[in-house]
């Protein structure tokens, strides 16, 4: 079973990634920075984490308003370095343990935390920052993997801090139970206290950064108990992401021993670090995680006996992940252009493999879907070349149009959701070129 062997808490002021950028670990001004973080860097190559669970927050970068979400995992496999608008830093993309965030995201469905699940989003400073100065690179990457959870404590209303920090009990529960051998520590980002807008910028409070580090510590409890109001006027308005700590804090047990911490205040944000490790590292019964896991396949028991039935999970949906974004671009109209004038170009634009290029060549509707693609992606590649909804029904169940047809009410209803451009061509009945 996998085991979380401690946590990491560490800001994520883009200072951070600038004095790396900036090799200025020798100047006296950054030093301090540096020298919070080799403990880390210690700690990591001795306890030889394989997975690291990232909290943090984007900063308005990939994650925008148009849909913002309290938690977001991601269960991707690389996450690439996003350009924040001065170009993106020089830093290799890291991998991520998409099984392991498969798992985690069950399970905290099944304790009935509303999640969103991404792929293919780089990640800011928020992740890359304190990364970058906790675990050497080399030309073959990061030397372990990430699982990435972004919480949105921009935009109001956000999670409160108890919310978090059930979700950090939650988060034991779900990585405890993963059944492979994994090293999992978590990293809480953000803080300390800060504000970077209107005229209350500046705003520092090194007093309450502290008291902060002793409550996180101490007596989690009565930080969870404090509104963002409260949070904000103790540690400034942007300080009060202090509440993704909680997450990480309600992963570990009760008692804790924290093995490093430091604190550095350069110029705009507190900049703290800090280790904890479990007082009890008693491995959890047998018994509690087998309850737990039956728990987590609860909702999709007995799914599996509907022959011709294929839930889009997790899994389903990061396996077949590049072809559902190939077919998804059909709804803009410069690529259904570009689709119709040279369709092969377009599969070696997306890098579809072979495989996946003979399955949207042939029309293979069931092989598609065996595949891994949903079936709202066929719909819009039927929109485009002029096949109907019916005519993919038919052919997923390996009948003609007509003796599909014969088992409807209305056996000459034929309907898409072609728009005006293939409304014509649906209407007039084009002939599936599906099998």
């Amino acid at each position: 079973m996998a085991q979380i062997i401690g946590a990491i808490a560490a800001s994520h002021t883009p200072t951070i990634g600038f004095a790396v950028d900036a090799n200025k670990q020798q100047d006296p001004v950054w030093a301090p920075i540096f020298e919070g973080f080799e403990p880390v860097q210690q700690w990591i190559k001795q306890r030889k984490p394989d997975v690291l669970f990232m909290i943090y927050n984007d900063h308005v970068t990939s994650f925008f308003f148009d849909h913002y979400s309290a938690f977001a995992l991601g269960v991707g496999e690389k996450y690439e370095v996003a350009d924040e608008g001065g170009g993106a830093r020089d830093l290799p993309a890291i991998g991520g343990h998409s099984a392991l965030a498969r798992h985690i995201g069950q399970s905290l469905m099944s304790e009935e935390f509303d999640m969103s699940f991404f792929q293919d989003k780089a990640l800011d400073h928020g992740c890359f920052s304190p990364l970058s100065v906790m675990c050497d690179k080399t030309e073959q990457g990061w030397p372990l993997q990430i699982v990435p959870l972004q919480v949105g404590v921009l935009q109001f209303p956000v999670p409160s801090g108890r919310r978090c920090y059930k979700l950090g009990q939650a988060l034991r529960r779900a990585i405890e139970s993963y059944p492979e051998d994994l090293k999992v520590a978590i990293v809480a980002t953000g803080g300390l206290s800060h504000q970077v807008h209107g005229e209350r910028a500046g705003f520092n409070n090194q007093p309450w950064d502290q008291e902060f580090l002793q409550l996180i510590e101490k007596d989690p409890e009565y930080l969870a108990s404090l509104t963002q109001a409260e949070l904000a006027e103790l540690g400034g308005m942007e300080g009060a992401e202090v509440i993704m700590w909680l997450i990480m804090r309600g992963a570990l047990s009760a008692n804790v021993r924290k093995v490093h911490q430091s604190y550095y205040l350069p110029s705009m944000t507190g900049i703290a670090v800090a280790i904890y490790e479990n007082e009890a590292q008693q491995q959890p019964l047998p018994g509690p995680i087998a309850r737990h896991q039956a728990r987590m396949a609860l909702e999709l028991a007995g799914a599996e006996k509907l022959a011709g039935s294929y839930p889009f999970t997790l899994e389903r949906s990061v396996k077949a992940y590049r072809l559902n974004r190939y077919l998804h671009e059909l709804i803009h109209p410069e690529f259904r252009s570009a689709f119709r004038a040279d369709e092969e170009a377009t599969y070696a634009q997306a890098g579809l493999t072979a495989e996946e290029q003979e399955l949207v060549r042939s029309r293979n509707w069931r092989g598609l879907i065996h595949y891994g693609v949903i079936f709202f992606m066929l719909e819009k590649l039927g929109a485009v070349i002029g096949v109907s909804n019916l005519h993919i029904y038919a052919a997923m169940r390996g009948q003609s149009l007509e003796e599909f047809q014969k088992t409807r009410n209305a056996p000459n209803a034929l309907y898409s959701v072609a728009g005006k451009e293939g409304l014509a061509r649906i209407a007039d009945g084009f002939k599936a070129t599906a099998q």
